[in-house]
């Protein structure tokens, strides 16, 4: 189960970075023919639209699962830990009940437009939609399990704030917790092996 989470979440890192690269490409190439040939991309400004959407979704999904989205803690931080778990709670549960809004108004909208052609691409305009469908499913895997560890007590203190105040503060703690694996581990290696006693003759 573990390999197919982070398969799944390697996969959506890959369409993040293809669906930027070609949206790299129309805009520019766009720009470029109109200016220097007076030509152009038809489908460049619709489907670059559509890509930035889904863009946008996947990589909210992959910023929840790694808890990277800005928040305010300054409150939180000042609470015992039970104060901390009882919040997350909370906030996790509404949350799921967010994200199931928005899965069902995406669904709806999905099979609306499921049928109706976009004016360039001529692809349907169900698939603009649709992101909110993986969105929502995925993000409500992701606050299920969050829940569920929050609740059997399965998280550490520090964990127990989901947010950050900053980029820089969450790239600080990053780098903090890489530094501290590295100690551990080098001083893991740096133990020396236990002497063998004598062997009595």
């Amino acid at each position: 189960m573990h390999m197919i989470v982070e398969g799944y979440f390697k996969l959506l890192k890959i369409l993040i970075a293809l669906f930027l690269a070609i949206m790299v490409v129309l805009v520019f190439g766009n720009v470029v023919l109109r200016y220097a040939f007076n030509s152009g991309i038809t489908v460049s400004e619709e489907v670059s639209r559509w890509l930035f959407v889904w863009l946008t979704f996947l990589g909210a999904i992959v910023a929840l699962r790694q808890h990277g989205h800005l928040g305010v803690d300054a409150l939180v931080r000042r609470l015992p830990n039970a104060g901390k778990r009882a919040c997350l709670i909370v906030t996790q549960i509404l949350m799921l009940y967010a994200t199931w809004l928005l899965l069902q108004g995406s669904w709806e909208q999905t099979m609306i437009n499921w049928d109706v052609a976009a004016p360039a691409s001529g692809l349907s305009t169900g698939w603009f939609y649709g992101v909110g469908i993986v969105f929502g499913v995925s993000t409500g895997l992701i606050l299920i399990a969050d829940l569920y560890r929050t609740v059997s007590g399965k998280l550490s203190d520090e964990e127990l704030v989901m947010v950050k105040e900053s980029e820089e503060q969450g790239e600080l703690e990053a780098l903090q917790h890489e530094l501290a694996e590295r100690d551990r581990r080098e001083s893991g290696l740096a133990t020396p092996a236990p002497t063998p006693g004598k062997v009595q003759s």
